[in-house]
């Protein structure tokens, strides 16, 4: 990444629905990356803690990336948010040439404060169907398009998503989740459990990410009564679902949300990795991070059939597909009785050799590159 021509503006300002410090995914991944081509400003959702003025935090994460953090009194309206938050920005760049900077998008409820600013360029990272998420705001798809439109570049997590938006943008590209192998594949060679999986006794079948409405908990509940002696280790936060709807059996076991870099210790005890995701409306078009990341980690995968799992991932016999509670108990059955995984592990690693987030980020700053240049013989055309 550091030695990549580009054209791109010196700074860029990422608005984004995620926070930095919560799961660490396909933002993080790619901005850090950025940050050593640009200076990267994170702008997270406001946080409502303010007793008098409103006012932004800066916080430095790495040399060149920087995390800022709105906060706004209790008990604001939308408008009131929105319009707070415009102020915010007016005094930020008060002082500062638009021309510098290129906005990055990863919510399109960004524009409702953001819109009035002409940026460089404008990208829009479309990671996710988020209007098809619980509690969605009605606002976003009509959001969405106006993001389209002010867009120089627009990128989809994953290839169904880029099917189902190609039309809506001259200068859209797919790409799918990525991996960063040679930090999984520590799990591999350093058999290092933490100490509250270490005690756990039993083949250890395991899931991290975040457990929201997207997580199949009738099928965990299934596995956990058909299995005692099956070990389930669900790590990542709870969100958007009630806690108190998750199963509670002996043999499932909630570990809490772990660090990115403690992942790998915890992958380094897993005999099977789980991505037991409902099929709906949320799951339809996303394409899950942790499947590189559970395959860099030597560990046999099981999966729902999810669009961009089945394809590469099924395709390729990397992992298996199982739609229903029965089917996913017989194919875990089947990967843990694999005694040798050699065969299966060389097509993984030949599969993973073409993929990582540095090939898909420099990828990425090519596209916006080559769209700044594009906007600016526009520019000075007309």
């Amino acid at each position: 990444m550091k030695n990549i021509t580009h054209a791109l503006p010196p700074n860029l300002m990422c608005f984004s629905h995620l926070r930095w410090d919560f799961v660490f995914q396909r933002p993080q991944h790619l901005l850090t990356r950025i940050s050593e081509c640009s200076t990267v400003y994170f702008m997270e959702e406001p946080i409502f803690d303010s007793k008098h003025e409103a006012y932004l935090t800066f916080s430095k994460r790495l040399s060149n990336l920087w995390l800022c953090v709105p906060h706004l009194p209790e008990g604001l309206d939308k408008h009131q948010t929105n319009t707070l938050l415009t102020q915010l920005l007016d005094k930020y760049f008060q002082n500062k040439d638009l021309d510098d900077f290129a906005f990055w998008y990863y919510t399109p409820m960004a524009l409702q404060f953001s819109e009035k600013y002409t940026p460089k360029m404008t990208i829009y990272d479309c990671m996710d169907e988020l209007s098809a998420f619980k509690f969605a705001p009605k606002e976003l798809t009509h959001l969405e398009k106006k993001l389209m439109q002010a867009a120089d570049v627009v990128f989809t997590g994953g290839h169904s998503l880029y099917e189902a938006k190609k039309h809506q943008h001259p200068n859209i590209y797919p790409f799918p989740s990525s991996i960063d192998k040679a930090h999984f594949e520590k799990a591999r060679k350093a058999k290092v459990e933490p100490a509250d999986q270490s005690g756990i006794q039993g083949p250890k079948i395991g899931f991290y990410g975040v457990i929201d409405e997207r997580f199949d908990i009738g099928m965990i509940k299934d596995i956990a009564e058909a299995r005692p002696d099956w070990q389930l280790i669900l790590i990542g936060p709870v969100a958007k679902i009630d806690k108190s709807t998750l199963p509670v059996l002996p043999n499932i076991h909630y570990l809490g949300q772990k660090t990115y870099q403690e992942l790998t210790n915890y992958l380094s005890g897993w005999d099977l990795a789980l991505i037991p995701f409902l099929l709906n409306e949320s799951t339809r078009f996303i394409s899950p991070t942790k499947t590189p990341e559970y395959l860099a980690a030597g560990i046999p995968v099981v999966s729902t059939p999810i669009r961009d799992v089945v394809n590469p991932y099924g395709k390729n016999n990397l992992v298996s597909i199982a739609a229903d509670s029965a089917s996913f108990i017989a194919a875990i059955d089947r990967s843990l009785a694999m005694k040798d995984r050699k065969q299966w592990l060389d097509r993984v690693d030949a599969f993973l050799a073409k993929n990582s987030w540095d090939i898909t980020c420099s990828a990425m700053v090519k596209l916006m590159s080559d769209a700044a240049k594009t906007k600016s013989k526009i520019s000075i055309a007309s």
